[in-house]
């Protein structure tokens, strides 16, 4: 009776799968869940409002300024804007759009591939102690400071001075290209060491060789990374005016060769707007600049989300 009794008044043990079935991973919570889970703590409450705050801003903001554009713009869109050929009567963007497309592949081509296997080289190859990679870091992370301006000046000096280029597609994509190599070199390291060591280990004790390992599991780990760099390297190019007038030039035409002389969308944008008779059109401009923009992000991250391996 007293085994009997002693077992009555044992409470239910609880099994560990139960409590483990109550738990909501991380990654599948709701705002519910976080809000619940953030009232315990009013600490990270108070920086989880502050997110939230600073992402409505930038939002807001950004909203602005697309849809006051597009106000601005949209009425201001006609057929004699994409004409084959400027005039000063159709004022044309479509041989700076064709310029544009020219300057932007072109500055990439050279570019990526250069930053994208400097980034290699220093994290796969030389060490974080070697006093050249730190050199190399200090003079990316010091090129990318430097005002468009000085780029535009140093392109003009070199390619239509001292090459005598003049102003050229060609000696604006290479002054785009060198402005760029930082971004795309710093952003693309940073990917790559986000990729863990265990893909690394895992891959040497497979038998791949290095360059194996390096093509098959890092790149496309990291490609997120890389793409993302190469559209913000990209948005930096079409957008650019500074820089491209003192090496390309401003002449509203598609040159027969690489180096001829030849304005960009953000180029003749500024043209426009400087004359008080074409601000109509610098704002529809504008909107084809933007959607230009949308299209190869989208494209961009289409391409990017194929090569992409989930792991």
């Amino acid at each position: 009776m007293q085994t009997q009794s002693i077992t009555l008044g044992r409470e239910p043990e609880t099994s560990p799968e139960a409590d483990l079935s109550k738990i909501v991973p991380i990654n599948r919570q709701t705002f519910a869940d976080k809000l619940r889970a953030y009232r315990k703590k009013p600490f990270s409450m108070a920086l989880m409002l502050l997110v939230l705050l600073a992402a409505a801003i930038t939002a807001a903001i950004v909203l602005w300024i697309v849809l006051y554009t597009l106000a601005q713009g949209i009425p201001n869109l006609k057929p004699s804007l994409f004409a084959w050929t400027y005039t000063t009567a159709n004022v044309s963007l479509m041989p700076a759009l064709i310029n544009t497309l020219i300057v932007a592949g072109l500055s990439l081509l050279m570019a990526v591939p250069i930053g994208v296997f400097a980034a290699i080289f220093m994290v796969e190859y030389a060490k974080s102690t070697n006093v050249f990679v730190r050199i190399v870091r200090m003079a990316a992370e010091t090129l990318s400071g430097i005002p468009s301006i000085v780029y535009g000046l140093f392109g003009m000096i070199l390619f239509v001075r001292l090459l005598n280029w003049n102003y050229s597609l060609l000696g604006g994509a290479i002054t785009m290209a060198i402005m760029i190599l930082p971004l795309v070199m710093r952003t693309t390291e940073e990917s790559l060491k986000a990729v863990p060591d265990s893909f690394r280990e895992g891959s040497y004790a497979l038998g791949a060789g290095k360059l194996r390992t390096i093509f098959v599991i890092i790149l496309p780990s990291a490609m997120s990374g890389i793409i993302s760099g190469v559209i913000l390297a990209l948005g930096r190019v079409v957008g650019e005016t500074a820089a491209l007038m003192y090496s390309a030039g401003t002449v509203a035409r598609v040159p027969s060769s690489l180096l001829g002389n030849g304005r960009t969308l953000a180029v003749h944008m500024y043209m426009l707007a400087n004359e008080s008779f074409h601000v109509g059109e610098a704002w529809a401009t504008a909107v084809v600049l933007i959607a230009l923009v949308l299209v190869i992000n989208g494209a961009a991250e289409f391409i990017g989300n194929k090569l992409k391996k989930e792991y």
